[in-house]
């Protein structure tokens, strides 16, 4: 059985369709690229699947693990092993990022985590994203650089274990040596976590060092089309006009993008939780 299965998914937003019949699957430890132009649906399809609040599904289910994502919470897909790392990660003045850190490592679980083993998780994590130990310390994401946000997503990842997780863009803004250890980090969780991943981006150089063995193609809100590592290859060469030639697929122009709800990343009470701890 698929761990994902997306079955002809509507979604709209204050009554335009975005998502328009999407069907998509991600098997067991199956690393899935999903490309497209902008503004077609490829992060409204990963927020939806999160459990964005602003986005209302008319039509079309989310199963995972033979479980109605559509019945749960943003938290309860969290604790399901469901993560999302966002392609702009917010900032929240007042919270310090170990807080946050802890808050949403025992949200994930019904045991809390000793300090001491939430010291040994948070100083491996921090290592293996290269970030330096006292930015624990700073504000959640508040003055970090475009790449410290993303590396401290991936942290987020490294510390709550998904057994599926979604990366919308994270190589955006990164140079070379930081897409390196992203990477990286992506891969020693997909080989010793088994982790399974839908991964969107923009750049063959992430995929290339990643060996997604799926791709899926979104065009105007749908799934256009599924293949191997070699769709994203031709992709990468050739844009998006072939697919237009090929299949007589016309390309809509870019809608633009809504923002992201704070509520997408399953931190509200975890937010709370930390004000709390202080």
């Amino acid at each position: 059985m698929s761990k994902l299965e997306v079955k002809n998914l509507h979604v709209k937003i204050e009554d335009k369709e975005i998502l328009k019949g999407v069907d998509l699957e991600i098997s067991d430890h199956e690393m899935v690229a999903l490309l497209g132009p902008n503004g077609h649906g490829k992060s409204t399809l990963l927020s939806v699947i999160m459990g964005n609040p602003r986005y209302e599904v008319t039509e079309g289910s989310i199963f995972y693990n033979g479980k109605n994502l559509l019945e749960m919470s943003v938290d309860e897909r969290n604790r399901e092993g469901v993560f999302l790392a966002f392609q702009n990660p917010f900032e929240i003045p007042g919270i310090i990022s170990m807080d946050f850190y802890k808050s949403a490592l025992n949200a994930h679980s019904d045991k809390k985590v000793s300090l001491y083993k939430f010291y040994k998780l948070l100083e491996d994590a921090s290592k293996e994203v290269h970030m330096p130990f006292e930015m624990v310390n700073r504000t959640l994401n508040e003055g970090f650089s475009g790449g410290e946000k993303k590396r401290n997503e991936i942290l987020q990842m490294i510390l709550l274990n998904p057994s599926f997780a979604m990366l919308d863009e994270i190589d955006s803004g990164l140079d070379v040596d930081a897409i390196n250890i992203v990477s990286e980090a992506i891969n020693k969780q997909f080989k010793e976590k088994e982790t399974s991943f839908l991964v969107i981006s923009h750049y063959a150089r992430l995929f290339d060092l990643i060996h997604p063995t799926k791709a899926y193609v979104m065009i105007n809100g749908r799934i256009a089309l599924k293949g191997d590592a070699s769709l994203i290859s031709r992709v990468d060469k050739e844009g998006y006009e072939w697919i237009k030639k090929e299949y007589g697929i016309e390309i809509e122009k870019e809608d633009k993008k809504v923002p992201i709800s704070i509520g997408t990343c399953a931190t509200k009470e975890v937010i709370n939780n930390a004000r709390t701890t202080k």
